[in-house]
C-alpha cells in the first residue's frame, strides 16, 4: 500500500500508571508512576485523506480499504485511488448525529462476499438504525439485506452508536445507543430505552450472520424466549472489538459528562445506563453516588474527563513492544488515544497519546500496524513506532 504525507505527531509515551482497583477503575485511581519498558514515539503516516467523516473502514482481502462516510457514502482505496460504489440505500438520513456508520466484512468474506453496514433513517420524523448485509459487483453494492431495524423512536436523532464485529465463532455483534427523547441519567430519566429488555436502543445484540437469534442468547427478565439483546444498559457505544486471543468482546462508549467507559460485554449483563454513571449530566446534577449496585456491571475503566470514546482495536501485534494485549480507544472530544492495559480481564495500567486528532474509528491493519480514521478532513492514518 501507498503511503504519504508523513506526518509526525508529539506522541512520546507519557508513562504507565498502577491501578489500585481492578473492579472500577475510574481515571484518578491511576496512581505511582512505573517505568515504560519501550522506549519509542508514534508518527501518523496518512494513508488518503480530503474526504467527510470517515465513520468506519476495514481491510479487504488484498489490503485495499473499504470505508463508509457519515454524509451517505462508501469508498474503495486501492494503489493511491478512490472508487465511489454506487447502489448504497436511498434512504440514509444524515441529521443530527446519524448518517452512513459502521461497516464491517463477514468472517468469510473471501468466499462468500457479505459486507455488512449500519445506518440511520427516518420513519414518521423519528430516527431508526439499520443493519444491512451487500454484496459488490464492479463498482456498485447489490443484494442488500435489512437485516436488522429498531423501532422508529429516536426523536432527537442521536446516541445511535453503532458498531458492528464478529466473534470467532461467527456470530455478529451489534452495538445500538439509547436513542429515544433524549439523554439524561438517574432513576427519574425520561428515557429509559436501555434498560427496557424488549427495546432495542442501548444494547450489544447478537445475531447470526443473517439477523436470526442465536439460541444460547440470554432470556432477559420480562422475556419469555432469547432475543437478540446480549447485554444492555449501555448509553452510546461507538467502539466495539473482539480480543482475537482469547475471543472476549470488548466495548467503548461515551459517558455525560465524564464516565466514559471501557467494558468487557458479558452475556446477559446490564452495564447500568441510565441508573448509573460514573459522569454527571450535563446540567451538573449527581446521576448516583457511584457506578456500584447490586445487578450492574462497573466498567474496567472510566474516563474523566469524557475523552468522547469512539472505535477501539485490541493490540494483536508485536510491532508495538509491550503494548500487544492493550486496547487503544480513540477520543472525538479530547483528541486523545487512551491505551488500557489489560491483565486478562482486569485493567493493569493506562497512557494517553495526545494530539491524535478527534479519532472516530481504530483498526488494527492486516500488517500488524494500528489504523485510525481522523477527522478534518476526513482521512486514514498508519501509527509508526519510531
Amino acid at each position: 500500500m501507498k503511503m504519504k504525507n508523513l506526518i509526525i505527531i508529539s506522541a512520546t509515551l507519557l508513562g504507565f500508571f498502577a491501578c489500585n482497583s481492578s473492579k472500577d477503575v475510574p481515571m484518578g485511581a491511576f496512581t505511582n508512576p512505573t517505568p515504560i519498558t519501550d522506549n519509542f514515539t508514534i508518527s501518523q503516516e496518512t494513508v488518503f485523506s480530503d474526504r467527510g467523516i470517515i465513520w468506519g473502514f476495514e481491510f479487504l482481502p488484498n489490503s485495499d480499504i473499504i470505508f463508509s462516510e457519515k454524509s451517505g457514502k462508501m469508498g474503495i482505496y486501492s494503489s493511491g485511488k478512490i472508487t465511489e460504489l454506487s447502489g448504497l440505500p436511498t434512504d440514509i438520513n444524515t441529521d443530527s448525529q446519524g448518517g452512513l456508520l459502521d461497516i464491517c466484512l463477514h468472517p468469510n468474506y473471501a468466499t462468500n462476499g457479505w459486507i455488512y453496514a449500519t445506518y440511520s433513517s427516518l420513519q414518521g420524523g423519528k430516527g431508526l438504525l439499520n443493519l444491512i448485509r451487500f454484496k459488490i459487483e464492479g463498482n456498485s453494492i447489490k443484494n442488500i439485506e435489512n437485516i436488522f431495524k429498531s423501532s422508529a423512536t429516536n426523536q432527537w436523532k442521536g446516541h445511535y452508536g453503532s458498531r458492528i464485529v464478529f466473534d470467532k465463532n461467527g456470530f455478529l455483534f451489534l452495538s445500538v445507543g439509547e436513542g429515544g427523547s433524549t439523554t439524561y441519567g438517574g432513576e427519574n430519566s425520561p428515557n429509559l430505552n436501555a434498560q427496557n429488555v424488549k427495546e432495542a436502543w442501548g444494547k450489544v445484540h447478537r445475531m447470526t450472520d443473517t439477523g436470526n437469534i442465536p439460541t444460547d442468547n440470554p432470556v432477559l427478565t420480562g422475556n419469555s424466549s432469547p432475543t437478540t439483546v446480549y447485554s444492555y444498559g449501555h448509553r452510546n457505544p461507538q467502539g466495539l472489538t473482539l480480543n482475537t486471543d482469547i475471543g472476549e468482546i470488548w466495548e467503548t462508549e461515551h459517558g455525560p459528562k465524564g464516565g466514559d467507559e471501557l467494558n468487557l460485554i458479558e452475556k446477559g449483563k446490564n452495564y447500568g445506563w441510565p441508573l448509573v454513571s460514573n459522569g454527571v449530566n450535563y446540567d451538573g446534577k449527581i446521576i448516583s453516588a457511584s457506578h456500584d449496585r447490586n445487578g450492574i456491571q462497573n466498567p474496567k475503566y472510566s474516563w474523566t474527563p469524557s475523552i468522547g470514546a469512539c472505535g477501539l482495536a485490541y493490540v494483536s501485534s508485536t510491532k508495538y513492544g509491550s503494548w500487544k494485549g492493550s486496547y487503544i480507544a480513540g477520543g472525538l472530544a479530547l483528541r486523545n488515544l487512551s491505551r488500557v492495559a489489560i491483565n486478562g480481564s482486569e485493567v493493569k495500567s493506562s497512557t494517553i497519546i495526545e494530539n491524535a486528532g478527534r479519532v472516530r474509528d481504530v483498526k488494527m491493519g492486516p500488517d500488524g500496524y494500528l489504523y485510525l480514521s481522523v477527522e478534518s478532513p476526513g482521512r486514514i492514518v498508519r501509527l509508526m513506532p519510531k
